[in-house]
């Protein structure tokens, strides 16, 4: 015999005609909900036998004022804005618990890790997860996604103006000169269809339509690479090329000068993050900078509102870029 399937707070949400988060707040006896509200949750948990998990509601009652973070080791924006979260953490009262993504470690199986840790939120940097996964997981606890384009049911989201930051960099190499200028993006990471659009976007702005030209690439030093070589085959190099992030802009520098190209004498090089490797002396790259301490900042105040004020409605914070001018941008040579 099957075993009967119990009722889920989505049903209760379903059924009564109010968000999931709303309704969790109902069963934890948070602000937020009016008393018409509560009442119409409760007659509705009642008529379809929904009980709430009782072991968990006492744990509730003894908060461990943890906050769980997801980032991968190996994006350095990713770390930088881990260091950020943890100051601004610690001055509200959170201690900051850490889950690495990393080969054979995917976000389900590190987000229920974080879940066992009695995590009270979570910030996920970058999440690849779908919407509806996340909206899941948001059932359980509050979730801000850093870099996400849009959310799902109690999912808030910070992140950059993409296109903006795409457009900065596409008018500041047009504004030195540059017509030819190549776009490496960052298949399907995260921001990287908007980054592109926005590059393609300002190149025809600036009466550059002829010129658009996107090589298939993703967030890694490899990637930057592998465009570089294939650019020389062919015979003559763009005298620009903008990148997904500052990962793939190593790449393309180090490929460039390993292979007899000046920068930015021959080719100049835009990046898009402002991690700690763009600001190397050696490295020194131009790049679209994404404010971390804002995104820290702004994540952290989501979560405070909704565990501490009872905000129940998805808030999506957008934060405008600015363009950093290092070494590797100039005019280009007057041959070009």
């Amino acid at each position: 015999m099957t075993r009967p399937v119990r009722p889920t707070m989505r049903d209760v949400a379903a059924r009564a005609g109010v968000s999931q988060a709303l309704v969790s707040l109902v069963f934890r006896n948070a602000p937020g909900a009016s008393p018409a509200t509560r009442e119409r949750v409760f007659r509705t948990a009642e008529e379809i036998g929904y009980r709430p998990n009782l072991a968990a509601q006492v744990l509730r009652r003894h908060r461990s004022r943890h906050i769980g973070v997801l980032f991968t080791m190996r994006q350095p924006f990713d770390v930088d804005l881990v260091e950020a979260i943890y100051p601004g953490a610690q001055q509200r009262g959170y201690h900051v618990v850490l889950g690495a993504l990393g080969p054979g470690r995917d976000e389900r199986h590190a987000v229920e890790e974080l879940l066992a840790y009695r995590c009270e939120a979570m910030i996920l940097l970058g999440p690849a997860t779908t919407a509806a996964e996340l909206a899941v997981a948001a059932e359980r606890v509050p979730i801000v996604a850093i870099g996400w384009r849009s959310s799902g049911e109690g999912v808030d989201v910070v992140r950059a103006a993409d296109e903006r930051g795409a457009r900065l960099a596409v008018e500041h190499l047009a504004g030195l000169g540059h017509r030819d200028i190549l776009h490496v993006d960052g298949g399907d990471r995260t921001g990287s269809q908007h980054r592109r659009r926005g590059y393609e976007r300002a190149m025809r702005r600036n009466g550059l339509g002829d010129f658009v030209r996107v090589l298939g690439g993703d967030h890694t030093e490899e990637s930057g690479a592998a465009a570089v070589r294939r650019l020389m085959g062919e015979k003559v190099l763009p005298t620009a090329i903008f990148t997904s992030n500052d990962r793939c802009a190593h790449g393309v520098l180090d490929t460039l000068i390993r292979t007899g190209s000046a920068v930015p004498g021959d080719v100049a090089v835009v990046g898009f993050d402002d991690s700690g490797v763009a600001q190397l002396s050696f490295i020194d790259l131009t790049t679209v900078r994404q404010d971390v301490a804002g995104m820290a900042e702004a994540a952290l105040d989501a979560i405070v509102e909704r565990l501490e004020q009872g905000r129940t409605g998805t808030r999506r914070i957008v934060l405008d870029p600015s363009l950093v001018i290092r070494s590797t941008t100039a005019a280009p040579k007057p041959s070009r």
